[in-house]
């Protein structure tokens, strides 16, 4: 389970003197990128890099799929992600036999949703797995990276950075205080920032007071997006109205599940919250806790980890999330006008 918030609250405000050092160290590492005496690997094909400036729960996995959506129809598209919490290493690439533990529960979500439409590839060296999937016979048209902002050695032509309405980067903190990986700075070198998981009424005087405080570069376009949800629940074996779904416990792994517990119980929902840390592996004794429960819904990406479990598998749901994206016909047409061009 997750620590107490106040006590998570208490031991940042301690570490706090660590903030300025771990500062220096990211920063001056992106000055040796940006001035060229550290190496990147730049490509004569579309890379495109979806990542954030903070620690995990900006939405990249509902990004990446939105991609995947706009360009798999014209273009064979390769994800490459880490495949965070895996029990394999090196490169791997997703096939009929791979499970969660292979790929990792987001890769493997990728997979499980678009089967062979698309490749699905994991590798913690990027370089290395962009290499590996230029080797393979059916060589993608376009590498869309999960997660790779902070990935200097590889420089993507285009880069989305994402940042959640509920914590903005320009008001955050550097680890070990707050969230930022590196200094916020390194959001120049975005060509499109994106602000997630923004309310539905968000108002076009709030959008402009966040862009005024983003500050946006010349050649930087900055969005909104939002979770637009299934108006189903699904299981191995069946579909059931979100509407007409009746009580459950709650069961999420993910960075941050305020906004599924806020839109869940708008819809009048009731039901228990079982929270646990963002990729969580399961234990025995938790499975065993589960499966006392007569109704679990979780998330599509913790769906993955859990539906392996026969204990669970009839009382086990999803409820599956998508990205809305305001000005869509403007945010799509620069990832086509760069793929196009590359």
């Amino acid at each position: 389970m997750k620590l107490d918030w106040g006590l998570m609250k208490l031991i940042r405000k301690i570490v706090f003197p660590f903030v300025p050092v771990y500062y220096l160290i990211t920063y001056l590492r992106n000055v040796l990128y940006d001035r060229g005496v550290k190496t990147s690997s730049s490509y004569d094909f579309p890379v495109i890099c979806v990542g954030n400036l903070s620690v995990g729960g900006t939405g990249k996995t509902p990004m990446i799929e939105y991609l995947i959506n706009l360009l798999k129809d014209d273009h064979l598209v390769a994800t490459l992600s880490r495949g965070y919490k895996r029990k394999t290493e090196g490169f791997q690439l997703g096939d009929e036999q791979s499970i969660v533990e292979t790929l990792g529960d987001e890769p493997f979500q990728f997979y499980n949703k678009f089967g062979n439409d698309i490749l699905v590839a994991v590798d913690a060296d990027r370089r290395n797995g962009i290499k590996q999937l230029q080797d393979l016979d059916g060589t993608p048209d376009i590498i869309l990276l999960d997660d790779a902002y902070q990935h200097r050695k590889v420089k993507a032509g285009f880069n989305i950075l994402l940042s959640a309405y509920s914590n903005i980067y320009t008001k955050d903190w550097m680890l070990p205080t707050g969230n930022l990986r590196e200094p916020r700075s390194g959001a120049k070198r975005a060509n499109v920032i994106v602000i997630t998981k923004c309310p539905d009424d968000l108002s076009e005087s709030r959008k402009q007071h966040i862009i005024k405080a983003i500050k946006p570069e010349p050649y930087q376009e900055v969005f909104f997006s939002s979770i637009e949800y299934d108006t189903n629940v699904y299981s191995s074996h069946e579909t059931k109205s979100l509407e007409t779904f009746g009580d459950f416990t709650l069961v999420t792994g993910i960075a941050n599940a305020n906004t599924l517990v806020k839109y869940l119980k708008e819809k009048g929902k009731h039901f228990d919250h079982l929270n646990f840390d963002d990729h969580h592996n399961f234990t025995d004794q938790e499975i065993l806790l589960l499966s006392t429960k007569s109704t679990l819904l979780t998330t599509e990406k913790d769906f993955m980890r859990l539906k392996q479990y026969d204990v669970l598998k009839k009382r086990l749901y999803y409820l599956p999330i998508k990205t809305k994206i305001d000005r869509p016909e403007v945010f799509n047409k620069l990832v086509l006008d760069f793929v196009n061009a590359n």
